[in-house]
């Protein structure tokens, strides 16, 4: 039962795209956002059966693992501890199979992509993109979520990369065609930034997979998590740097982040939440499903410099927010920060930095797709997103808007009690007591300087909110109050602002999924 709700999580949503490319364009461009929202309504439903039913005390998921990596013995497992497993073999000439499964690491991260899919389908029913052609648009989508559900699921490398790459060609087709109505050519090159970055990024994370299987014969993660690759040096070393470079793109880490502003910045709402909320997460959930559990040696060996890395982005992420004039390119440079904190998580290798990673992972996805939700609802009424046209007095002209981006400014610096303060809270401790195997002294002094970008997260933050959303109303003329929160947009947003609430009061509903601690 279990394996077959996993396929129909996969195949449902990718048959449901052909079918609507199927229907007449009449009757398509009607029922597309009801039948996407149905159908990414069961996906949720599903991923939420699949995710209790491995909860339960008969799955081996949730028993506390002993692996060896060869390493000291305070080590993290990232090794896959499969639930609903499907493994049929596929190109059998190439060593490749159909391996999928389910842990306790994937199964939030499936979840969260079910939501926030499900969030975008309701959002189009009554807001729409000027251009129209919302079957495609929807079609596409459908099509991001088989894409990115296959890539938490995928236990197989060759695998993992085809879904990895699933998602690309969609994703660049939404900011191309449903981008920026007032800048083509602006909207044409994030795209095409974007599809050039990630593909670089794919090809040498490709190289990496094949020299893994060059010196292990297999590409499955299940027998690479019992069997890794040890050593810190040659071509383990190799494949590693050239598996995280990919994936850093993805996340993405400093300096490979520069197509991440402009993409988020001209793609439309529902593209803008996807790619924050779920994309960013295939290259960290890459580096703690493959880097850490099939190359332990290897990943400690660069494991400084990938914290390194991620601190510059924690602090260049933080101070090109002070720069902006624009809410989405803010948060979208906020994204930036956010994901070199959970790059220092798990370069610390150590049970905290990695719980802190993966909390951060789902708190991130959470909080920033409430945030370009709301941006996006600040751009509908205004059509810009420019501070310098938008104004001040957001509080007396929208004031259910103003508040609800307060709130989720507030979560995603890191206010205790919401959602964005455990992530960042753990991970810092696990810079300060990292991996044994790791330089200590470097580890907390990158610690110092991310505790100094978290101050800096507040200042741009707190900015924003003094500089959009307080003000004097009288400034205004009455055509300048626009209306405010409608109730698709309530039906959308409030599950993200509950959510934010609820993990910021109650962390150990995720914590204890996790075996870390």
């Amino acid at each position: 039962m279990s394996q077959a709700l996993l396929i129909a999580l996969l195949a449902v949503p990718a048959l449901t795209a052909v079918v609507l490319w199927s229907l007449p364009v009449v009757v398509g461009e009607r029922v597309a956002a009801i039948v996407g929202s149905a159908v990414s309504g069961l996906v949720l439903v599903g991923s939420l059966v699949l995710w209790w039913d491995m909860r339960r005390p008969h799955c081996p998921c949730v028993t506390r693992a002993e692996v060896s990596y060869g390493l000291p013995p305070r080590t993290l497992p990232g090794k896959l501890l499969p639930y609903a497993q499907t493994d049929v073999s596929w190109i059998p000439q190439l060593d490749v199979r159909f391996h999928v499964a389910v842990d306790s690491i994937s199964m939030p991260l499936i979840t969260l992509t079910a939501l926030l899919v499900l969030l975008c389908c309701l959002y189009s029913l009554k807001i729409t993109p000027r251009i129209g052609r919302v079957r495609s648009l929807i079609a596409l989508l459908l099509v991001i979520e088989t894409g990115v559900i296959g890539t938490f699921a995928a236990a197989d490398l060759v695998l993992f990369f085809v879904f990895f790459e699933v998602v690309l060609i969609p994703m660049w087709l939404v900011i191309d065609i449903w981008g920026d109505h007032h800048d083509r050519p602006g909207r044409r090159r994030a795209a095409n930034t974007f599809v050039l970055m990630t593909v670089f990024g794919s090809a040498l994370m490709l190289l990496g997979f094949l020299l893994i299987h060059r010196q292990t014969g297999t590409f499955d993660v299940l027998q690479l998590g019992e069997h890794p690759l040890r050593g810190g040096h040659g071509i383990a070393l190799a494949a590693a740097v050239l598996i995280a470079v990919g994936l850093a793109v993805k996340m993405p880490l400093w300096p490979l982040h520069i197509w991440l502003p402009d993409a988020h910045a001209k793609a439309p709402t529902v593209g803008s939440v996807l790619l924050a909320g779920v994309l960013l997460k295939l290259g960290s959930y890459g580096m703690i499903r493959i880097l850490l559990p099939i190359l332990p040696g290897a990943t400690a060996t660069i494991a400084p410099y990938l914290a390194g890395f991620s601190v510059v982005a924690i602090i260049a992420g933080s101070l090109a927010c002070l720069a902006q004039t624009d809410v989405k390119r803010l948060i979208a440079y906020s994204s930036v920060g956010h994901m070199g904190f959970i790059g220092l998580g798990i370069a610390t290798m150590s049970p905290e930095g990695l719980n802190g990673a993966l909390y951060a992972n789902i708190a991130h996805g959470v909080i920033t797709g409430l945030l370009f939700f709301l941006a996006g609802a600040i751009k509908d009424r205004h059509d810009t997103s420019d501070l310098r046209a938008l104004g001040r007095a957001l509080y007396a002209r929208l004031p259910r808007i103003g508040g609800l981006l307060t709130y989720a400014c507030l979560a995603s610096l890191g206010l205790p009690g919401l959602a964005g303060f455990w992530g960042e809270m753990l991970i810092l401790l696990g810079a300060y007591h990292p991996a044994d195997w790791l330089p200590r002294t470097t580890f907390v002094v990158l610690m110092v300087i991310a505790g100094l970008g978290a101050v800096l997260t507040a200042a741009y933050f707190l900015r924003l909110i003094r500089n959009l959303c307080q003000g004097d109303p009288a400034e205004y003329p009455p055509t300048a109050f626009a209306v405010d929160l409608s109730r698709i947009e309530l039906v959308t947003f409030g599950p993200l602002a509950v959510l934010t609430v609820f993990l910021g009061l109650w962390p150990f509903t995720l914590l204890n999924e996790w075996m870390f601690l």
